[in-house]
């Protein structure tokens, strides 16, 4: 009876690793792989998309297909908030085709990530602070871009958030005493230009409120 239990055993386990075993796929077009991965995507298997595109690079690294790819693949990523792998393939693409309308156009979205990366103020300071760096940085450089209108909202949108944290924290010393330190806190929240009354805190959180792109 032993035996018999041990044999179901591994006949069931070996049915389940043949059954599982998957095909490897390699040596395809650069087209047929650039179809494979729009397939991935559109079904919502990044996954298997991000494998895919090893396979397109490594196979076909010369390939015209390779930037839209990655600018595809940025956005999808980030359509799941998947930030850090939409930064990823961003900078894999500026690191080679950082030129042209299409380069400035995956500069925007580096920002874009990172502003919607920001889930909560009071946790992602850092986060706040390098992002407004960012974008002005950009405007500085990007002036004249089609995508600036926009920077300068999350310019703003930042700004209010900044603001806000800033003078939260100064409130916040002044109730335990602290004077010196609320005085820092409210001099940073003052060079932002902005007046207690025209900012009022958010009711729906940070993120729904300070949001240009909803």
């Amino acid at each position: 009876m032993k035996y018999m239990a041990l044999l179901v055993l591994a006949l069931a386990l070996g049915g389940c690793f043949g059954g599982s075993e998957k095909k490897e796929e390699y040596n395809k077009s650069a087209q047929q792989w650039y179809d494979a991965i729009e397939r991935s995507i559109a079904r919502g298997d990044l996954e298997t998309a991000d494998k895919q595109f090893l396979s397109l690079r490594s196979e076909h690294m010369d390939s015209s297909l390779l930037p839209t790819t990655m600018l595809a693949l940025a956005q999808a990523h980030m359509a799941e908030e998947e930030y850090l792998l939409a930064d990823y393939y961003l900078n894999e693409y500026l690191k080679k085709y950082g030129g042209g309308a299409r380069g400035d156009y995956a500069r925007f979205l580096k920002l874009k990530a990172s502003f919607l990366g920001i889930h909560d103020i009071n946790k992602d300071q850092k986060l706040v602070a390098d992002t407004l760096t960012k974008c002005q940085s950009y405007l500085r450089s990007h002036g004249g871009s089609r995508y600036a209108p926009l920077v300068r909202t999350m310019v703003v949108r930042l700004q209010m958030a900044q603001y806000l944290l800033d003078a939260d924290i100064a409130h916040l010393y002044e109730r335990l005493g602290k004077e010196k330190a609320a005085k820092i806190y409210r001099q940073k929240s003052e060079k932002f230009h902005y007046k207690p009354d025209e900012v009022a805190n958010p009711e729906g959180g940070f993120l729904s409120s300070l949001n240009p792109f909803d």
